[in-house]
């Protein structure tokens, strides 16, 4: 099946209305047939669900279907992206361990990092996440690399191939943001990944809801000397890390994800493929277009012009994704393109059908100082740009007159 086929006909329970997609369940609480039958729900020796912080037919549904799309064996809904992303690391790592990731992370996970510090967890930062970067830093200590595929704003792409087959001869897990990727672009797992997580609010459902999801391909071997929590859910095989999630941390820190927005979740799903063609196509000619203008400074992996062309090419197929940046040459200009926008929305996620702007460096990095946000490839002249599906020569005509008003006091 093509990924459009996939999303409208995954593997599923008929529903006994005949219902297209899994209603609603919004409920708290599930009645059984007996106790020993509720019993034997919370000793996972029987399917069903008891409690919606725990499982729910609508959540559940959502799951199946991003593990199904993403080739998983299995996924974990959460509350938020960053809750995924949270859950995705603590589910593996103690005090004294060690992460490696890169230092173009969207600002929300840099300060992440920072906070579990507080808990003895260090995060060691490189400027890109490369082979030659990452061999010398693993150590024992190593729990973890965590990168983001195409990294949000820095739009550095990793080569997953080669940094997989790196980590997994130091029997170290790779986990993957494929949020700005997406199964669109690339199966993570098919490159090596180990696990994968979606701020789903963004290109999953199209920016409909709060979402995160975690989904694990069950190939990675928790060895429980390195990974001593993991040593109870042996018996759990290759779903020993999602059953250690889901019955322990995830499910006492209530991270999960409600029933509403799984079903937005669901709706939203269907059209990512169609979305997707439509915004990357959208964001290589409105980036091509500002190139060619030579005004701005335009950032785009899929650009003949950068660094990550033929990584583009080889992993993705091409496509770059759907988020481009800009640099203007001072905050003021920044600023004054931004305001003089009639399609884009200032606005701080992406993903969403509509073109969105936002000046990083003021918002979403508010907590970081100037070497942090230069690390992350973020600077007072800096707009993200996450190009919608709008008709692509308005696009350009509205980038257009801005650019013409730039300079303007």
């Amino acid at each position: 099946m093509g990924l459009n086929t996939a999303l409208l006909h995954p593997p599923k329970e008929k529903e006994p209305c005949g219902a297209t997609l899994t209603p609603i369940y919004q409920v708290s609480a599930f009645e059984h047939s007996s106790a020993e039958q509720l019993e034997k729900v919370f000793h996972n020796q029987s399917g069903g669900f008891a409690y919606t912080r725990i499982s729910n037919p609508t959540v559940d549904a959502f799951e199946k279907k991003i593990a199904y799309i993403e080739k998983g064996i299995g996924a974990v809904a959460c509350s938020s992206g960053m809750a995924a992303v949270s859950m995705a690391l603590l589910n593996i790592l103690e005090s004294g361990d060690e992460i490696i990731a890169s230092a173009g992370l969207f600002g929300g996970t840099i300060d992440l990092f920072r906070d579990l510090e507080a808990f003895g967890i260090r995060t060691k930062f490189v400027a890109h996440i490369t082979t030659e970067a990452l061999a010398p830093l693993l150590t024992e200590r190593t729990k973890a690399v965590f990168c983001e595929i195409i990294g949000n704003p820095a739009l550095d792409v990793v080569d997953v191939k080669s940094v997989a087959d790196l980590l997994h001869s130091h029997h170290i897990p790779l986990i993957a943001d494929c949020t700005t990727a997406t199964p669109y672009l690339v199966h993570a797992f098919d490159l090596g990944a180990d696990i994968v997580v979606h701020s789903s609010s963004k290109y999953i459902n199209g920016g409909n809801a709060i979402s995160g999801v975690i989904v694990d391909n069950g190939s990675f071997h928790w060895d429980e000397t390195r990974y001593r929590g993991s040593a109870e859910y042996r018996k759990y095989g290759k779903f020993a890390y999602l059953a250690k999630l889901r019955n322990g941390l995830w499910r006492n820190m209530g991270a999960c994800l409600s029933p509403m927005n799984a079903f937005l979740n669901l709706i939203g799903m269907e059209t990512l493929g169609l979305r997707m063609e439509r915004l990357c196509d959208n964001a290589l000619a409105l980036a091509q277009f500002l190139e060619h203008d030579g005004r701005v400074t335009v950032n785009y992996p899929a650009l003949a012009s950068s660094p990550y062309a033929a990584l583009v090419q080889s992993q993705f197929g091409g496509r770059g994704g759907a988020i481009l940046t800009l640099r203007t040459g001072s905050k003021e200009k920044a600023f004054r393109f931004v305001n003089r926008l009639r399609y884009a929305a200032i606005a701080t996620n992406i993903g969403d059908v509509r073109t969105l702007v936002i000046h990083p460096s003021s918002t979403i990095y508010a907590h970081s100082d100037t070497q942090q946000k230069e690390a992350a490839g973020v600077y007072d002249d800096l707009i993200r740009v996450s190009v919608g599906i709008e008709d692509v020569q308005d696009l350009i005509a509205d980038f257009r007159q801005a650019i013409d008003h730039i300079e303007e006091e």
